[in-house]
């Protein structure tokens, strides 16, 4: 049996800062985003794009790709393209930009890739509100157990040093 038509296999998604093409066709992807920090809210990011890799499928196919909001139902934006894949080795690299989009409460957002109206990966995109770094006078005070953010700052802090004495005379 040889099939007219198989939907395609979604490779990859990755929401990033700027993809650009190669004059060999390769493309460069850079700033990879897993999520947002922000100081304030709302903030405006003013460029996402999702880069999408289709592989194993054959025919005419429909793209749509979503940004959702943290209430999981106000799409934010919204991407469409149609592609083509003559034979199951083939691949589809499709590139959607989003422009000025309006981030107004922190949260999980989320990202949606379908193809032919069948949801083939919905994954978090997660805006965090973070407290800007403190100022100089602030950045030599001692911090309170518990209260950095990395996970080294869980621990205890190291017993000071002995102090050394003089070494012994003969």
């Amino acid at each position: 049996m040889n099939p007219s038509r198989l939907l395609p296999d979604l490779q990859c998604s990755l929401v990033c800062e700027d993809v650009r093409q190669e004059i060999n066709g390769n493309f460069m992807v850079s700033g990879v985003l897993s999520l947002i920090r922000v100081p304030k809210i709302p903030v405006m990011a003013w460029r996402l794009f999702l880069f999408n890799r289709w592989t194993a499928g054959l025919g005419q196919f429909h793209e749509a790709v979503r940004l959702l909001g943290p209430d999981q139902a106000t799409v934010l934006r919204k991407g469409q393209t149609q592609f083509a894949l003559e034979n199951p080795a083939q691949t589809m690299t499709n590139v959607t930009l989003f422009t000025q989009v309006q981030l107004t409460a922190p949260g999980v957002y989320f990202i949606e890739v379908l193809v032919d109206d069948v949801m083939k990966l919905r994954y978090p995109f997660p805006v965090i509100l973070v407290q800007p770094p403190a100022g100089p006078a602030q950045a030599t005070a001692p911090m309170p157990p518990g209260a950095g953010s990395s996970p080294d700052s869980e621990l205890p802090p190291a017993p000071p040093a002995a102090p050394s004495s003089p070494a012994p005379q003969t």
